[in-house]
């Protein structure tokens, strides 16, 4: 849904100049110092990209999610690292607070979240709960007006960075499914909360993540969102319906940054006296990117236009993370081909993009996980 199709054009324009002028030209550097430097940062508030998704009256920019995915697929023709650093404000970090926190919770931390004066970060996995995670372990024991935790959250996205932490923790040992989990919100700071070591990754150099680390940890219990036991996991099941349509268009916008790449080079690289793009095994790479692209592109912008309904789009939010982080590495493996042995080259963009679009598969449900969830949606439906 087009809210104010005037104002989202101004808002893609001026994101797409950023991206060319300013983002781009500095992938590489970002990626080597695995650092953004800090005046990209400050230009990405003053941009209001930490706000894309929290309501106006929380001082962010209120899009709906048609209008969110139309600006990320602008934003990640860039390194995703630019969109890691805002994504959390974006999704997961601020989103439980956004569909279930309270008015005070609400106003306490979404204008913070808004303007990227706080970073948000979402601490559900665990060393042994990763897809399984109705399985976690963390415990939030009430003592009083206050809850101890204890636990370990592992892989946890901008961690390092954050100054508020959604964290997922069992509060009824007896209930050992969903219903026994609550969510807190902790900021950093609190006495028992700690951080591990930055994590050296595969790709995405530049985003951060890390093992966050309760020890006797006290939340107050109005840190509950929504100041109700037992509905954290329901929380973070519908953060990630909406999410994973927010990642499926990341992958979109990476990808279509991959194959510009790509055919720029197909059509500079000469061999028997004429560029590549010219013969038709090449062409057939570029043209099965372009039709995925496409379908992506086409899946995201129609969940997204659902969800701005208020339909539900558990089955569809699913499709759309399985087919667009799927997508995206098979474009990256053709670019490589394409490339050749440059495409295995430092030198060369799509090297970077290669190992960086790897993560969209794994991270906010597996792939098998997303096949999992429409498979038992279908026979729920069905039935």
């Amino acid at each position: 849904m087009i809210k104010d199709e005037s104002t989202l054009n101004v808002i893609l324009e001026t994101v797409s100049r950023f991206v060319k002028e300013r983002l781009i030209p500095i992938e590489e550097e970002c990626s080597e110092n695995d650092r953004i430097p800090q005046d990209v940062v400050d230009e990405i508030r003053d941009l209001g990209l930490f706000g894309l998704s929290i309501p106006e009256e929380y001082d962010g920019l209120g899009l709906t999610l048609e209008e969110e995915m139309m600006v990320v697929f602008e934003l990640c023709h860039a390194s995703p690292i630019f969109r890691s650093v805002i994504g959390t404000n974006v999704g997961i970090g601020a989103l439980g607070i956004v569909i279930d926190g309270t008015e005070e919770q609400k106003r306490k931390y979404l204008p913070k979240l808004a303007s990227g004066e706080i970073i948000g970060s979402f601490a559900l996995t665990e060393p042994d709960a990763g897809s399984d995670a109705a399985s976690l372990r963390t415990t939030a024991v009430k003592e009083g007006d206050e809850y101890v935790l204890n636990g370990t959250k592992r892989f946890i996205t901008n961690a390092p960075e954050a100054g508020l932490f959604t964290v997922f923790a069992r509060t009824n040992p007896e209930d050992k499914g969903a219903g026994g989990i609550s969510a807190f919100l902790v900021e950093k700071g609190t006495p028992g909360l700690s951080l591990g070591r930055n994590e050296k990754k595969m790709g995405q150099w530049g985003g951060h993540v890390c093992d966050v680390l309760f020890d006797n940890c006290r939340a107050p219990a109005s840190s509950i969102i929504g100041e109700r036991e037992g509905i954290g996991f329901k929380t973070a099941m519908k953060i990630l319906d909406k999410s994973r349509t927010h990642i499926a268009a990341v992958c979109v916008g990476a990808g279509e940054r991959i194959l510009d790449e790509a055919l720029a080079y197909a059509m500079e690289r000469k061999q028997f006296n004429k560029p590549i793009s010219e013969f038709q095994l090449i062409q057939a790479m570029l043209a099965d990117s372009k039709a995925e692209l496409y379908a992506a592109r086409s899946m995201v912008l129609e969940t997204a236009r659902k969800y701005d309904l208020k339909k539900n789009i558990s089955t569809e939010s699913s499709c759309c993370k399985l087919f667009a982080s799927e997508m995206v590495c098979k474009v990256a493996d053709r670019a490589v081909q394409i490339l050749g042995g440059s495409g295995y080259i430092r030198d060369y963009a799509i090297e970077r993009f290669y190992r960086d679009v790897r993560l969209f598969r794994l991270y906010e449900g597996t792939s098998q996980i997303q096949q999992l969830i429409i498979a038992r949606n279908m026979i729920k439906d069905a039935k």
